[in-house]
């Protein structure tokens, strides 16, 4: 009697002649690649998500080959449906990552001496979800791998310039201004699937605010 392969040389062999097995993991790619486009998913992030999807499904599917006794290929059918199993168990697993489900807002120990409470305004509607202590965090910011996203943009965007915290480190706020002006903030995926409406200025509050800005200390380049 032949014994049967190992079970990582029957998923090797699974994969080298199941052809679709390449195709759902194409897929794979291309949605993690979306996720990171659209919402801003760091590509690491995107990556784990493909490796655990893919792994999962041919884990799956290899098991069942195993159980089977048998080498005869898999139905393209059963490649579908295990395929969505390891999606659906891909997410519930993520959901017990405690990575972005903190939610914290640190004290504010010192705004800018904003030039008047109109400019304040203007940035807390357009910049101050990420570059401050009073981020509004948003429903799917507790659902992973979108939980992941806001958290990380979050971090990043208080590393850069923090106005909660503008006291302590004003320094990359003088690229404010510039920043706005050339349209890189806020980033596009911000605002995205209608979301953040309102910190998508119009040509005037742009204007607004960059006048305000040039006549707040500690904002200008001059």
């Amino acid at each position: 009697m032949t014994p049967r392969p190992s079970f990582l040389r029957a998923a090797r062999q699974l994969a080298l002649t199941h052809k679709l097995v390449w195709v759902f993991a194409g897929l794979a790619v291309v949605v993690s690649g979306l996720l990171a486009l659209l919402v801003g998913l760091n590509p690491a992030f995107a990556a784990l998500l493909i490796i655990l999807v893919v792994g999962i499904a041919v884990a799956l599917l290899t098991w069942r080959q195993r159980r089977s006794g048998t080498d005869r290929r898999l139905g393209g059918g059963t490649i579908v449906a295990h395929s969505a199993i390891a999606v659906v168990a891909t997410f519930a697993l993520i959901q017990a990552v405690p990575y972005g489900r903190a939610h914290a807002n640190p004290p504010v120990t010192g705004e800018p001496a904003w030039s008047s409470p109109r400019t304040r305004e203007l940035m807390v509607t357009a910049c101050f979800d990420c570059h401050s202590n009073e981020t509004k965090w948003p429903w799917y910011a507790s659902v992973a791998p979108i939980s992941w996203a806001v958290q990380d943009h979050v971090d990043e965007a208080r590393g850069i310039v923090n106005y909660s915290e503008f006291t302590t480190n004003p320094r990359k706020a003088r690229d404010t201004i510039e920043v706005i002006q050339n349209g890189s903030m806020p980033p596009g995926y911000f605002t995205s699937f209608g979301r953040h409406p309102a910190a998508n200025l119009t040509d005037a509050e742009v204007a607004e605010l960059i006048a305000g800005l040039k006549a707040t200390p500690g904002m200008g380049r001059g």
